[in-house]
């Protein structure tokens, strides 16, 4: 059996090696490193895959949803409502901007922003509400939209872990995550379901208006050299990230399809395990493209699990073990446990499993056996 890895970028890369390499070698000898010709080509295909009408690349996932909310016009003090449990850039960026950060709890099946908790968290100073279409997983946006209009309020989406990952509307409706709100943003960081060979990112929307403003925030705020029109910041996918990028979007729904067969084979060894609870998805599967693969271990012994995983070289993941509210950049008397109680459970039961597109039968079943033996013992 191959050596066990959390993401196996290497065998991801040979089979796109050939194109990633001869493309590098032209943007090395044209020397367009900066927006040159295979940023504004990705920008396209990128765009006609997602079927929105504005992509704006950037330099990485972290500021891609700064600037979205910089476009927005957001003021110092105005509130964003966000998920409790998600990584510290969402909230990160909300702090930086002299923004209120409000944390809410999630669901405890799909881990996502719990849309009753949004409800309740509204105040007159709210202004967003910043879904996290966690794991892979989109969010309840049908809920969440209706929530935004109700109350006149943007909604930013952090599609960092969903890229190509579908919702589909009770009308019926179709559209992919990241291009239902209005304005979203990704992060292209190596190990994601769409990710170069550094550091890159992305902002979506279809508001035409909105879409000019970011283009000028992220080139210090020209639109013509020298003429700084609004206050801008220094964020630009270059073009040998670009050239990755292009050499793997065609290939992202194979590799989403690849992770989601993982997945079920994962689920189907599990699914008999009282003490293990296998990741939600919906009805329709596509709306769920793992970029983790997050299981609930209920019988105490996660902490454990994880030490047992890693004597038997297999790595896992805790994402995430200390909830937002609890970290000391972002606790506020305003918090009270009690609101939290999904979150706090969370962080003593999840663990993540190996998770990329070259995962093979003998390694998911040296896994779950590992797992299912520790477990029952």
């Amino acid at each position: 059996m191959k050596k066990i890895q959390m993401v196996d970028l290497k065998g991801q890369y040979d089979k796109i090696k050939d194109q990633v390499n001869s493309s590098m070698l032209e943007v090395l000898d044209t020397t367009a490193f900066i927006n040159g010709p295979e940023v504004h080509a990705f920008q396209k295909e990128l765009e006609d895959y997602l079927n929105v009408k504005h992509v704006i690349p950037c330099a990485n996932g972290t500021d891609a949803l700064q600037i979205a909310m910089m476009g927005l016009g957001l003021k110092p003090g105005d509130e964003v409502i966000t998920a409790d449990f998600t990584f510290a850039a969402t909230v990160e960026v909300i702090a930086l901007l002299q923004l209120t950060p409000v944390l809410v709890d999630v669901e405890k099946d799909t881990f996502n922003i719990d849309p009753e908790a949004i409800r309740k968290a509204i105040t007159p100073k709210t202004k967003a509400i910043v879904p996290v279409h966690l794991f892979g997983q989109t969010a309840n946006m049908d809920a969440i939209m209706q929530i935004a209009e109700e109350h006149n309020l943007y909604v930013i989406e952090d599609n960092a872990q969903a890229i190509g990952a579908n919702y589909h509307f009770k009308n019926g409706e179709t559209k992919k995550a990241g291009t239902i709100g209005h304005v979203a943003s990704t992060s292209f960081f190596p190990s994601k379901n769409l990710g170069c060979y550094g550091d890159g990112g992305a902002i979506f929307t279809n508001d035409d208006e909105l879409a000019h403003t970011i283009r000028g925030i992220v080139n210090h705020g020209m639109y013509e050299r020298y003429h700084h029109d609004v206050v801008g910041v220094n964020s630009r996918l270059d073009s040998l990230q670009a050239v990755v990028l292009r050499a793997k979007l065609p290939n992202l729904d194979s590799y989403n399809s690849a992770r989601q067969t993982a997945a079920k084979k994962y689920s189907e060894a599990f699914k008999n395990e009282e003490n293990i609870e296998v990741p939600y998805t919906e009805s329709s599967e596509d709306t769920h493209v793992y970029h983790q693969y997050t299981l609930k271990i209920l019988n105490g012994k996660r902490d454990a699990l994880v030490k047992h995983l890693n004597d038997n070289g297999i790595p896992c993941g805790v994402y995430y073990p200390i909830p937002l509210h609890s970290q000391k950049a972002y606790k506020d008397e305003r918090y009270r446990e009690v609101d939290f109680p999904v979150t706090n459970q969370l962080v003593q039961e999840v663990i993540s499993l190996p998770m990329h597109t070259e995962l093979d039968e003998e390694q998911i079943d040296f896994i779950t056996k590992t797992v299912i033996d520790f477990v029952k013992a």
